[in-house]
């Protein structure tokens, strides 16, 4: 395991209060311009001109911009920043999963404004995993995430700013890819946080990031994980687009009371008829549900045959994720050969049920394991 700290430029107040250009749709992008006086003719162009710079360029400062006049790009930086958040900590896990520790802007000089992003390597596939809120209010007993206190929602510029530094960090930009091969190649939304308590601000940071002038990647390879927020599950397909993923983890709503407690707002009737409602199905797409595997929790071949039961209307997909262990936690993941038998048994019911591999647990940067790392670091110093 690598751990690295990393120094990056300090951020003056000033250009904290700056604008990130990289949070800004290209609508108001343009908007922006117009304030600059550029004329009506030139405004799409320079719209253009700017948002590929940002997106496919890379560039961190408005100077790089190499094909738009000085004058304009010095009454843009007044307002406006291409800076990104700097990175507080690096960490390598043994299977090259990559955690970085992400220090963002403070109005009080607080040292709880950090998150955790996640790069999960593959054959053929690069996934990064951002957050949406630091700490969460969920308070999901089998998840890390949950024992933190939520500090805040992050804009959406903090939250596109996540995929940018990644893409720093691994060269993944344009200008250095002739070969338009990606390292990063999907993006999911199960970071920290609850995406859809902050449905705005991801809203906008997805649409800036599947923008096709841009970075453009495909809404199928980004999807949004969501402990079941149902007033807003129809709203991600009506006006985000992306994939849907489901924290389920349970057939009943006894035992999802206990495991996500948000349940005991939304249930699971309604829930699922939620899911069953989600506009996407009505293109083939499938939603996936993600169920963590706990020993003598909801690993009975009854629990698969119950999920079976109410998954039976929703084309979908089924991710067995084996239990993470972090300090503190009360559970344990369930027997493999259990798992097995669980997969065989939703196999033969005709659902997809992969069980996922677990990645960089050596550095607590797998599924559920999540929780920034300030307290520990500063212990360090």
């Amino acid at each position: 395991m690598l751990d690295t700290s990393i120094e990056s430029p300090s951020t003056n107040q000033d250009n904290q209060n700056l604008k990130k250009i990289y949070g800004q749709l290209q609508s108001e992008i343009s908007e922006a311009l117009e304030k600059c006086q550029v004329p009506s003719k030139q405004n799409s162009m320079r719209t253009k001109q700017l948002w590929n710079w940002t997106f496919l360029g890379g560039v961190t400062e408005l100077s790089e911009i190499k094909n738009m006049p000085k004058e304009l790009l010095n009454q843009l930086s007044k307002n406006y920043t291409l800076s990104r958040n700097s990175i507080a900590n690096e960490q390598k896990s043994n299977d090259g999963t990559i955690k970085w520790l992400v220090d963002l802007a403070s109005k009080n000089n607080s040292t709880n404004n950090q998150i955790e992003t996640v790069f999960i390597p593959e054959e053929n596939r690069g996934t990064l995993c951002i957050s949406s809120q630091i700490g969460c209010t969920l308070n999901c007993s089998f998840c890390h995430t949950g024992t933190q206190r939520l500090v805040r929602n992050l804009t959406s510029d903090e939250i596109v700013s996540q995929l940018l530094i990644a893409k720093d960090r691994l060269d993944d930009w344009h200008k250095n890819n002739p070969n338009n091969v990606r390292k990063i190649t999907n993006v999911v939304m199960m970071g920290m946080g609850e995406p859809l308590y902050n449905f705005e601000a991801v809203k906008k940071a997805l649409l800036i990031i599947t923008d096709c002038d841009g970075i453009a990647l495909s809404k199928r390879r980004v999807t949004l994980s969501t402990s079941g927020i149902v007033p807003y599950i129809e709203r991600v397909g009506n006006e985000i687009g992306v994939s849907l993923a489901v924290s389920l983890h349970a057939a009943k709503d006894e035992i999802r009371d206990i495991l996500v407690p948000i349940n005991k707002k939304y249930p699971l009737k309604e829930l699922i008829k939620a899911c069953e409602n989600y506009p996407k199905i009505k293109n083939s797409s499938k939603i996936t549900f993600e169920y963590v595997m706990l020993k003598d929790v909801n690993d009975s071949l009854q629990d698969a045959k119950d999920l079976i039961k109410i998954l039976s209307n929703i084309p979908s997909k089924i991710n067995l994720i084996p239990f993470n262990p972090w300090p503190g936690s009360n559970y344990i993941c369930s027997d493999m050969k259990r798992i097995r038998e669980f997969a065989k048994v939703l196999l033969d019911a005709g659902f997809s049920s992969p069980i996922r591999k677990p990645r960089g647990q050596d550095i607590l940067a797998a599924c559920g394991q999540l929780r920034s790392e300030t307290i520990r670091l500063k212990s360090k110093k």
